[in-house]
């Protein structure tokens, strides 16, 4: 459990600035750790989706109005916490033209400019499939793009009634055509009813995408309102998968019972970062852990 001192210094600097974080909002497991770390995920684009996901806690509804001062906001709480490694997600907000792209674009550039030293994550939705959305974002040069799959194709019409696998597929393969600088990330979960082998099935889908970092953490529902719980699989399981990701050709595996997308985030792109050479220049022989 969390000192009381550390989660009221997140939350000084998050929600007492009228910022939201996803621990919070989607009610993940790890908040506890995280606020002992001195690390939090920012929710920006408000706190009410446009989508209805049965897997998440998030509230879903009409969405709230922007505002022009979150990008700000949140560069200040990044910097006020001396984050090393920022990482910033949203609600989905089908609503927007552009669904949210240009407030990303505006918060990466406002960390840029307040913590030049911090390396910036974004964990963004589909933008209905738009390229334009997605270049807008590169356009600010994160150091990681991040974008769920969050399940098997086959589970789509279940967990993610308004998404789109190959969608969402798409957006990771874009990733490495336009911005080949930037390292894209996904994340799926387990325990919602799903077989390995649709499991690798996604693991090699993303590995021909070029994904650099992939997550895996079991499901919890999070209310008695969401998807239950199919099966909890056991470490061995995903110690398997860990294995079975890193030799498809994805670079960095996280793969456990509470690993969720942003979970030691930092770590793992300290460890990319320091292995993976700028574009055009010579790989060295680095072992992959």
């Amino acid at each position: 459990m969390p000192a009381a001192s550390d989660l009221a210094a997140i939350r000084g600097q998050t929600y007492a600035q009228g910022l939201a974080t996803v621990c919070r909002e989607a009610r993940c497991p790890n908040q506890g750790e995280c606020s002992q770390r001195g690390t939090a995920t920012f929710l920006i684009l408000g706190d009410v989706c446009s989508r209805s996901c049965a897997f998440c806690a998030v509230r879903h509804g009409a969405p709230v109005p922007l505002r022009p001062e979150e990008p700000d906001l949140v560069a200040g709480s990044v910097a006020d916490l001396g984050l090393q490694h920022a990482v910033i997600t949203s609600v989905t907000r089908d609503d927007l033209p552009d669904g949210g792209a240009h407030v990303f674009a505006a918060t990466i550039r406002a960390i840029r400019e307040r913590s030049p030293e911090t390396t910036v994550e974004v964990l963004i939705p589909d933008f209905c499939g738009s390229e334009a959305a997605l270049a807008l974002v590169l356009d600010a040069m994160p150091d990681v793009i991040n974008h769920n799959l969050e399940t098997v194709p086959r589970l789509y019409p279940l967990l993610r009634q308004q998404a789109s696998y190959e969608r969402s597929l798409i957006l990771l393969r874009r990733v490495r055509d336009i911005q080949p600088r930037v390292f894209s990330k996904s994340g799926i979960m387990v325990g919602v009813g799903e077989t390995r082998d649709e499991v690798v099935g996604v693991v090699n889908d993303l590995a021909e995408a070029g994904c650099s970092v992939l997550t895996i953490g079991q499901y919890l529902r999070p209310s008695a309102r969401n998807h239950p719980v199919h099966r909890y699989v056991p470490p061995e399981e995903f110690e398997d998968l860990r294995k079975t990701a890193l030799a498809s050709g994805i670079s960095r595996v996280a793969a456990g019972p509470l690993v969720r997308s942003s979970y030691k985030a930092g770590e793992i792109i300290a460890d990319l970062k320091g292995s993976v050479p700028p574009v055009g220049e010579a790989c060295p022989s680095t072992p992959m852990r």
